[in-house]
């Protein structure tokens, strides 16, 4: 079982998540006061509200951001409350019809299409993925998640992806497809983000969905082990937790999978590091704030930070040894992160769920949306070499036109420059930077 002490000064952002409910109040209230962010919760509430002042929109934690139990690691999602989306002031400009926040009845947020755009995927989506098996590993059950799905993709013309007809399967940590864990609504909303992000990017691929009994890094980890058994070469993980002593031992019971590309997400605590993307056999992906633009590319980027609390994370390993192919020279040990993909909830993207919420259509941003982004690049650029480490992929890629670099922003402050801030090439939060087509995630 995970240790819950922040065992150094970069594990403070997801140490703060793992703390007691009541001291995480105390010290939301304390920040939101000081702030002017908001009205400040009570001892006993959760989960907290972020308001970003700009784009007046709001959001919260979902309730898998809080750990149900001592050791549990925590989701890397936040849902939109309130306000005007970048997605939703796009289309009232060009359309004329004003949003009204906090309606579900329609999508808020970036579709498919949009990302494909962004990331100059939209001829391999097309085209690419058949055969190809996207995991998602998450926690708990989402009893909707066939059907949320469906909705989804129906929505958006995507393909149908169903138990029916081979596409979709759902499993527990053991493969059985009946004896799943207990149902959850907090890592359910998790759950249809990972889904429909997959869908989006890889509209073409199978998926497997597995389902740990707890969020404790064990039966996560035998949920990897599982997607990896039932055949999937593509593995998203939306999920973290501070670092510590026992993962390297993680690495070799859970992530050690040569010729599958396992996803990861960096993190939503701004500065700083966690587990597993600090796993040297994974690729750690960070979050930008992705907007419409005059570019020639009609987008642009930068590190997503909301607070000193809130944001991508990124950082230097306290444990995990560098692999071979990250050659930075400010950080001796395992460097976060490889890539990124959009993040900011306030560019966030669209997401149909109805377990345990009202049914209908929500916006959600954190990391969760850009590891399983990312595992569909993977996916679209074909099956991996049967002995790669496909984290290497985008490094033999650096610095080439399959990236778009990411060089504005920072998601905190640190005695390294590269570690928290955006510049030209490699730096923590966005790694060597996002996708421009699939060329960079293929060996």
């Amino acid at each position: 079982m995970r240790t819950t002490t922040p065992d150094s000064p970069t594990a403070r952002g997801r140490w703060r998540r793992l703390t007691s409910a009541a001291a995480t109040a105390a010290a939301t209230a304390a920040a939101l006061v000081l702030t002017g962010l908001g009205t400040a919760p009570t001892a006993s509430a959760t989960p907290q509200t972020t308001t970003n002042p700009a784009a007046k929109v709001t959001w919260t934690t979902t309730p898998c951001a809080t750990p149900t139990h001592k050791g549990d690691l925590t989701c890397d999602s936040l849902r939109v409350t309130g306000g005007v989306t970048a997605f939703e002031r796009q289309r009232a400009a060009r359309n004329g019809v004003t949003p009204k926040a906090g309606d579900t009845s329609a999508p808020s947020g970036y579709g498919p299409s949009d990302l494909q755009a962004a990331y100059g995927l939209t001829s391999a989506a097309a085209s690419n993925g058949s055969g190809e098996t996207i995991a998602i590993i998450d926690a708990y059950d989402d009893p909707n998640a066939e059907a949320d799905l469906a909705t989804y993709r129906a929505h958006y013309g995507l393909p149908a992806c169903t138990s029916a007809d081979g596409c979709f399967k759902k499993v527990s940590q053991t493969g059985s497809t009946t004896s799943l864990p207990s149902a959850d609504s907090g890592w359910s909303q998790e759950i249809s983000l990972d889904l429909d992000m997959a869908s989006a990017t890889c509209p073409n691929c199978n998926i497997l969905l597995v389902e740990a009994k707890s969020a404790s890094m064990a039966n996560l980890g035998t949920a990897v082990n599982e997607a990896v058994k039932l055949g999937a070469k593509f593995v998203s993980n939306s999920y973290g937790g501070s670092e510590s002593s026992s993962d390297t031992s993680y690495d070799s019971a859970y992530f050690n999978h040569p010729g599958v590309a396992i996803t990861v997400s960096a993190g939503d605590s701004a500065y700083g590091t966690e587990y597993p993307a600090a796993s040297r056999y994974v690729t750690a992906v960070g979050g930008t704030r992705l907007s419409s633009s005059s570019t020639g590319r009609g987008w642009t980027e930068s590190v997503w930070q909301t607070s000193s609390t809130e944001g991508t994370g990124s950082g230097c390993s306290s444990y995990d040894a560098k692999p071979s192919w990250q050659t930075d020279s400010g950080c001796g040990k395992r460097m976060i992160a490889d890539v990124s993909a959009v993040a900011d909830p306030a560019t966030g993207v669209s997401v149909y769920d109805s377990y345990g919420v009202t049914a209908g259509w929500y916006t959600f941003g954190g990391t969760s949306a850009s590891a399983p982004i990312i595992a569909g690049v993977y996916a679209l650029a074909g099956t991996p070499g049967s002995t790669d480490y496909p984290a290497r992929y985008p490094y033999n890629a650096a610095g080439t036109s399959a990236l778009n670099d990411v060089t504005s922003g920072a998601n905190g402050t640190c005695a390294t420059s590269y570690f928290c801030t955006a510049g030209t090439g490699y730096d923590g939060p966005t790694g060597w930077g996002t996708p421009q087509g699939v060329a960079a995630f293929t060996g």
